[in-house]
């Protein structure tokens, strides 16, 4: 009995020991940190953005590979309108008249839409003024 005794007060005085070391280990005896100035202003100093650039051959083959995405857009919207000539000269003059007032009748209902829209914005807006 006496030695179990020895023994939990000798570990419980070790355990006290360790926790001590601990503690110095996070005093605040460090020095407060500087006090920042008050007219110091959050933009940048330097407010140049700088341009990078490549090599030479590296810009040059941009440009090129930039004009032959725009000739190639170019020839795609030159081919579909041509499809879309070809395709109406075909038909029959009965079918081009229907064609004629399906397009009329699909921009007087997306008009519509568009003014519905914008009534319904004004009214909204004019909710929160």
């Amino acid at each position: 009995m006496k030695i179990s005794s020895l023994i939990r007060y000798f570990s419980l005085s070790l355990l006290m020991c360790l926790a001590a070391s601990v503690c110095d280990a996070q005093s605040f005896d460090r020095p407060p940190r500087p006090k920042q100035q008050k007219h110091v202003t959050k933009k940048p100093l330097n407010k140049k953005e700088t341009k990078i650039t490549g090599s030479r051959t590296v810009v040059k083959a941009q440009k090129k590979q930039a004009a032959n995405d725009k000739r190639l857009k170019k020839e795609y919207a030159q081919y579909v309108e041509e499809n879309r000539k070809r395709s109406f000269e075909i038909q029959t003059p009965e079918v081009r008249e229907r064609m004629k007032q399906n397009v009329k009748d699909a921009d007087k209902r997306a008009k519509e839409k568009r003014k519905a829209i914008a009534a319904a914005n004004r009214k909204s807006a004019r909710k929160y003024r």
